[in-house]
């Protein structure tokens, strides 16, 4: 019988440490095709078992199997593997480019590629992502020029931001791109304020929040399931859960609410767990969410249930806090490998093909990187003129400005 005459302070704990034997017996992985798939305009009380699973159509054999398969013809799917398999190319082409010296940052997307290559595709032309640090697939699955995302990473003279924005901090309106913050959480209440501004005002648009796992625990995630659950903004509501925030397990953050998704519950959002490293699974979890967001049927919260093979960024050690084998028993596998090995098995792919298709990609980001650096790079090249500095933040340059641009010689 436990004292109760003194209190105990309890931390989560992971499940292993560096050096340990990697153990993922506590994640639940449903047989793929085995979680139903419901109408649109669900009641989100008859669904809450869903919060608690994981959607999966690819299964061990590479078949897309159940009612969320069958969405993709072979042409997208492919097209889906290029995404993704140029997304992994540049992330190694950047980190390579960040350890020599050319850029001072880098943060990678590896294992993650899925997540925000198969969403993009859901979504329509103006739809509005607001987006943390991990989804340059958004930009690569809409064809933004991978010159213009290397020549912010350089900060150049040819840098679309001007050399104002942290590396990989990329932005694009036309891209429906929001400039990415590097303080965490800020940017899922302003999505939510987006996509109520969208409905306010009788337009077609609908936004899309994006937040890792660590950073739920901020209060600007709550403060949004408040307003978009009070006010049905039409938001898709994304939670990376990649299974690490910088240095913390998941744990620290998700608390004992069991999962992200279940966090929506309590606000009367349907909630959603996807298998993050299938590309068909995301891409049909995301055209679900976003119909229902269409159809004035108000938010959901789709948790991406993938891993983080990479550093949180260049500026991370991950072996010193967890163990390093433990991506190789990351029990959902690769997403680029699934997606290969499930065109393979359906007869429109192959090794050899897959083998060419690496050698195009690199030779392609190669090219670019060739002419991103033509332009400059962080200690070398070309860089953004310091007139840059007192542009476009004013309408009307005010007069301390202008007395200090004139100081400036600029």
């Amino acid at each position: 019988m436990a004292d109760a005459g003194m209190l105990r302070f309890h931390v989560p704990e992971p499940e292993v440490r560096p050096g340990g034997t990697p153990d993922f017996s506590n994640v639940t992985i449903p047989k793929a095709g085995s979680v139903p798939r419901p109408e649109i305009d669900v009641d989100p009380r008859t669904i809450r078992d869903m919060a608690f699973s994981i959607i999966r159509v690819l299964n061990r054999a590479g078949e897309a199997v159940g009612p969320w398969a069958g969405l993709l013809t072979d042409e997208e799917l492919l097209e889906g593997l290029r995404h993704m398999m140029t997304l992994r190319t540049f992330d190694a082409r950047m980190q390579m480019a960040q350890r020599q010296g050319k850029t001072s940052f880098y943060m990678q997307h590896l294992g993650e590629e899925a997540v925000s290559c198969a969403f993009r595709k859901a979504l329509k032309p103006g739809d509005m992502n607001f987006p943390t640090y991990r989804q340059a697939g958004l930009l690569i699955a809409d064809g933004y020029p991978m010159v213009m995302m290397m020549n912010q990473i350089y900060s150049n003279e040819a840098d679309p931001l001007k050399g104002r924005q942290l590396p990989i901090m990329y932005s694009s309106k036309e891209h429906g791109f929001f400039s990415i913050s590097g303080n965490l959480a800020t940017q899922y209440i302003q999505a939510v304020g987006w996509a109520m501004a969208s409905a306010i005002s009788k337009d077609s648009r609908i936004a899309a929040a994006w937040i890792g796992d660590g950073s739920t625990a901020e209060s600007d995630f709550h403060a949004a399931l408040v307003f978009a659950s009070t006010y049905k903004a039409p938001v898709v509501l994304n939670v990376v859960n990649n299974q690490w925030a910088i240095s913390t397990f998941q744990g620290i953050a998700r608390g004992g609410s069991g999962t992200f998704a279940a966090r929506g519950l309590g606000f009367g959002i349907p909630s959603l767990r996807v298998d993050g490293n299938d590309y068909l699974a995301v891409h049909a979890v995301a055209k679900w969410a976003i119909e229902r967001a269409r159809r004035n049927l108000g938010p959901t919260l789709v948790e991406y249930v993938t891993y983080r093979v990479g550093a949180h960024s260049s500026s991370d050690d991950p072996s010193a806090y967890r163990p390093k084998a433990e991506s190789d028993a990351w029990p959902l596998g690769d997403p680029v490998v699934r997606l290969k090995n499930h065109l393979i098995h359906k007869g429109v792919w192959s090794e050899d093909r897959h083998t060419q298709a690496e050698a195009e990609i690199l030779a392609t980001v190669i090219a670019a990187q060739k002419e991103a650096e033509s332009h400059g790079t962080l200690h070398a090249g070309g860089k953004p003129s310091t007139r840059d500095m007192f542009e476009g933040v004013y309408a009307e340059m005010p007069p301390h400005l202008r007395r200090q641009r004139q100081q400036a010689g600029v």
